[in-house]
């Protein structure tokens, strides 16, 4: 009973009662127009109309321009400014300002690293990928780095440990979910060790992502306590908000400039398999060594001076001492998205590497909703020749979502895509490997909210010999997998297709 009270009064609950709350009174008030101001209910419904033509004239994503029109078709009378309210990326002029300020210092501090055309001797679709990665995020291709791709969890925690306890200058850590246990409570106390060796560590975490696993005011109180510098990104409240569904999904630890990780691991149990959830967590990471390390601790920086509003500084106090050798680790490009310019980095990124491949796309994702670019680019691929696989979940983490994610095998598995369930549990990794020559790790989902709603990272890699490690990973875990044929595909009852067309037609609104 004490935990079901507790459970109702929780901040989360709370804010979301007080939101559905908001979006009722609006809609009872709209109700009421229908009946006693008739012009009201005209400019709403012209509204509606108009909301509809904006819509088909945006350049946004197909299957996003259904999923509001259809509803807002059915309801007229509050559709249109329901979405006028939350239906785009619209941006303040104090958001657009704060962001440009970023979009400036990432150009400024890693401008001078840009070297695409060095990829030539890998061929021009190489040089095409970086280039894009480059021009478009800002984010340099290096050299002279090494990487390690770790398949558990549980052994890039090691490595972490491990490397947090060399570190001598500056820790920056950035994680959607950060929970007391055993990950987060070994980290926590190396990190308090570290600032009283002087070591400038600093903690952010989204507020949504940890709002179940972290108190209100932890950030503050963490500072207090220990003076490690944390901060909550894009606290929630309960407000009817656009900004609430842009997340900050990003995995990262840097290290004094020398080493950085990411990937799909967050700071909490069921990560490395310390806590069951849903059966055995398959996961991933990738470590970066030397120059491109760089590049991801000033992803840190310029989010770090976003959400704290500071000007950043000299970002140069931040350098590695010294440039060590790390040659023979192939190109390195550490990359990040940013929802609100507009630019889906993280789709393009897997549709290039998809669409260039000319033997096996091999692709690990939690979730498996693709939008009809996507859907296209794995089809074709298929249907060209090369070997299309992908590995999803057998144990799902949200039910909903996972149907949504069944609904969207037949088409592909039709196009010659081989789609395979990991019957241990859940699978959270998102990988791919390309052609023995291309490869990423990071935070992207192939769904909606990744690719076009969260700030993400990753690593794009190309000619690097952790390529086969992920390819490696890949192929064994086949073994523990169960394969989806078209048959199976096919043979549901006629609610549950029926369920699933509703499903994907909204799919870009869940």
């Amino acid at each position: 009973m004490k935990k079901m009270v507790s459970l109702l009064f929780h901040r989360g609950v709370m804010v979301g009662i007080f939101i559905f709350i908001q979006v009722v009174v609006l809609v009872v008030m709209l109700l009421g127009f229908n009946t006693y101001f008739l012009p009201i209910y005209v400019f709403c419904t012209a509204l509606s109309v108009f909301a509809v033509f904006w819509i088909v004239g945006r350049q946004s994503d197909p299957g996003y321009k259904i999923a509001w029109i259809v509803p807002i078709l059915l309801f007229p009378i509050f559709g249109g400014l329901f979405y006028l309210m939350f239906g785009g990326n619209r941006l303040s002029r104090r958001t657009r300002r704060k962001m440009e300020i970023v979009d400036r210092q990432m150009r400024a501090v890693l401008g001078p690293d840009l070297q695409a055309e060095a990829l030539e001797p890998l061929g021009e679709d190489a040089v095409a990928q970086a280039r894009y990665l480059e021009r478009q995020a800002r984010c340099p291709v290096y050299e002279n780095t090494e990487t390690e791709y770790y398949p558990l969890g549980e052994l890039c925690f090691a490595r972490m440990v491990e490397e947090l306890r060399k570190a001598k200058r500056y820790i920056f850590v950035e994680y959607f979910i950060i929970e007391d246990g055993i990950m987060w409570d070994t980290i926590l106390d190396i990190l308090k060790d570290k600032v009283q060796e002087g070591v400038d560590v600093r903690v952010m975490y989204d507020d949504v992502g940890s709002i179940f696993t972290l108190p209100r005011d932890y950030d503050r109180e963490l500072e207090r306590r220990t003076g490690i510098k944390c901060c909550a990104f894009n606290r929630l409240v309960p407000v009817l908000s656009l900004r609430l569904n842009n997340r900050d999904h990003r995995k990262i630890l840097a290290i004094d400039g020398e080493v950085a990780f990411t990937g799909g691991i967050n700071l909490a149990d069921e990560y490395i398999n310390e806590k069951v959830r849903f059966g055995h967590w398959k996961d991933s990471a990738i470590l970066v060594r030397g120059d491109a390390a760089w590049s991801m601790t000033v992803m840190f920086l310029t989010m770090w001076n976003y959400v704290r509003e500071t000007d950043g500084g000299c970002y140069d106090a931040f350098r590695p001492k010294e440039r060590k050798d790390y040659s023979g680790g192939g190109y390195v490009q550490p990359y990040t998205d940013n929802p609100l310019d507009l630019e889906a980095v993280g789709q393009t990124v897997y549709l290039n590497m998809i669409c260039r491949a000319k033997r096996y796309v091999y692709c690990t994702t939690p979730y498996l909703i693709v939008d009809d670019n996507m859907n296209t680019a794995l089809c074709m691929a298929a249907k060209s020749g090369v070997d299309v696989r992908i590995v999803t979940p057998h144990i799902p983490d949200k039910k909903v979502v996972f149907e949504l994610t069944r609904a969207h095998y037949q088409p592909l598995l039709e196009a010659g895509v081989r789609i395979y369930e990991y019957t241990p549990g859940f699978v959270h990794a998102k990988n791919f490997a390309v052609d023995d020559l291309y490869g990423t790790v990071g935070t992207i989902n192939l769904d909606y909210r990744s690719l076009f709603l969260h700030f993400e990272n990753g690593v794009w890699l190309c000619g690097a010999p952790s390529i086969r490690d992920i390819k490696a990973d890949f192929l064994e875990t086949l073994e523990l997998c169960q394969e989806i044929t078209l048959e199976q595909a096919r043979a549901l009852p006629w609610w549950r297709k029926a369920l699933r067309a509703v499903l994907r037609v909204f799919a870009p609104l869940m």
